[in-house]
């Protein structure tokens, strides 16, 4: 069975994989940001977000989990030390991936820009939920007007007193 086995393969060895994934964390963690491409951006989220978690907790277990991960011992110590209060009042979502407007010239491979978020930045804000309509009542027309004479002049008072838009024509 192949449960929770999911991951970008990249076309790679699992050793060629995770390889990949330490040299771009931690050149991440060093420059803030890195350019890639998308599927290697796609596949870096993933696997440097819970090394961040690692990092606000702190201790010299969560540093050396990090560092069998990241395999960088200068990255880990600026994440560790440093970068983590940039993260410290968020909870998830450490890394942003732009996608950029150019294809890589050799291959026209996607390109992507994936940065850290700072915790000062509230993202994207949420939707409004939409408030429940209204019960669909009877349609204003002549079968409508026709049942209840006492109801059309009340429906024509609100419209009488705002002004009608103006249509073009």
């Amino acid at each position: 069975m192949r449960h929770k086995k999911h991951h970008q393969g990249l076309g790679l060895k699992k050793e060629h994989r995770i390889a990949l994934l330490a040299n771009l964390g931690s050149s991440l963690v060093k420059h803030g940001r890195v350019k890639t491409t998308l599927t290697k951006a796609k596949a870096l989220r993933p696997f440097i977000e819970p090394i961040i978690s690692l990092a606000k907790k702190g201790t010299l277990h969560h540093r050396r989990l990090a560092m069998s991960r990241l395999r960088d011992e200068d990255a880990v110590t600026l994440l560790f030390n440093e970068k983590v209060t940039m993260f410290a009042k968020r909870n998830g979502g450490f890394t942003r991936i732009y996608k950029l407007s150019n294809q890589r010239l050799g291959d026209a491979a996607e390109m992507a820009l994936v940065e850290f978020v700072s915790a000062e930045d509230p993202g994207y804000k949420k939707a409004k939920a939409k408030k429940p309509g209204k019960k669909a009542g009877p349609k204003k027309g002549k079968k409508a007007a026709a049942g209840s004479a006492a109801e059309a002049p009340a429906a024509e008072a609100p419209a009488a007193e705002t002004p009608a838009p103006e249509t073009k024509e």
